[in-house]
């Protein structure tokens, strides 16, 4: 079971990056640059976010599964990075404490995602 601060730790985490990513997106295809990773990635986050959000608080989740499938593909793409910066933060550093939280939020929202699968 997870505890309530760790959810609300999660959701922000990924709220965060949603923000990041949704900011990219516009500033990119402003600039007339390829948005095609940052808004897979972004939708990605977004299909987390409503699947930890219906898991935990019973919101409504109405992804079709090729959906799903891509966002947990997407995700796990995202971890290998995630592990690389994390080797190169300095313990008790904020970068640290954020990209374990990142870890944390995307590891659950992974497998939020593929218990929808089945």
């Amino acid at each position: 079971m997870i505890s309530r601060a760790d959810q609300e730790a999660s959701l922000n985490s990924l709220e965060s990056t949603y923000r990041k990513l949704s900011n990219a997106y516009e500033s990119m295809e402003g600039k007339g640059a390829n948005t095609t990773l940052v808004k897979k990635r972004r939708d990605a986050i977004k299909a987390a976010i409503d699947s930890l959000r219906s898991d935990w608080y019973g919101n409504a989740f109405s992804y079709d599964r090729d959906v799903i499938a891509t966002s947990q593909q997407t995700l796990e793409d995202i971890l290998p990075s995630i592990h690389k910066q994390l080797v190169k933060a300095k313990d008790g550093s904020p970068q640290l404490t954020l990209n374990e939280r990142r870890l944390t939020a995307l590891n659950l929202a992974i497998e939020s995602l593929k218990n929808r699968l089945g």
